[in-house]
């Protein structure tokens, strides 16, 4: 018996509900770029290059999944430094994408979300939803204190996680490197 079309345009038995997770996004992934040459940057008034274990654990799982990493930077939790970060990102034709880590709390001074997330040209709720929820299965209740967020802007795209090393393997593991293709992709054609 021929399928026959559903009234949503697709084939009736084949709602996108049915396929799994990763054919869903089977035809997105598929021109997304495999590497996304990324840049590090970590929002501390306290670290160094060599105290910085977070960023570095950012470069090192972008490396070891085969991404190249553009630079790795520590600016001030300050939103003029911030901005800069972001700018320098969107000015280099090389950086695809900029994973920025730490000021993500509630703290006076955790102010890299705020900073960010008026500069971007599209939110990604998603990712700052998975990331608590995730957080929440690790951490229970403090999830609720993280601000991260993604979102494309000016072709790129831009990750918002906090700085703890728990923190960055979660969100890199479980959302950025699975993901990292697909959104450039998408970021792209925003421009």
């Amino acid at each position: 018996m021929p399928e026959k079309e559903s009234e949503h345009g697709g084939h009736a038995g084949a709602r996108h509900g049915d396929a799994s997770p990763a054919h869903r996004g089977h035809h997105h992934r598929k021109a997304a770029p495999d590497r996304v040459p990324t840049l590090v940057v970590t929002v501390s008034d306290t670290r160094t290059l060599e105290t910085d274990t977070g960023g570095a654990l950012v470069e090192s799982m972008l490396r070891e999944a085969g991404q190249p990493v553009v630079a790795r930077r520590i600016v001030p939790d300050e939103p003029e430094a911030i901005r800069r970060a972001l700018d320098e990102a969107i000015g280099d034709p090389g950086c695809r994408a900029v994973v920025f880590t730490g000021g993500t709390g509630v703290a006076p001074r955790d102010v890299t979300p705020d900073t960010i997330e008026p500069l971007l040209e599209r939110v990604v709720p998603g990712f700052g939803e998975l990331f608590r929820m995730l957080s929440y299965e690790d951490i229970g209740s403090a999830a609720l204190l993280s601000r991260a967020l993604a979102g494309l802007s000016a072709g790129k795209v831009v990750f918002v996680i906090p700085g703890s090393r728990g923190a960055v393997r979660l969100a890199l593991e479980k959302l950025i490197l699975p993901e990292l293709g697909h959104l450039a992709g998408e970021a792209v054609k925003l421009r």
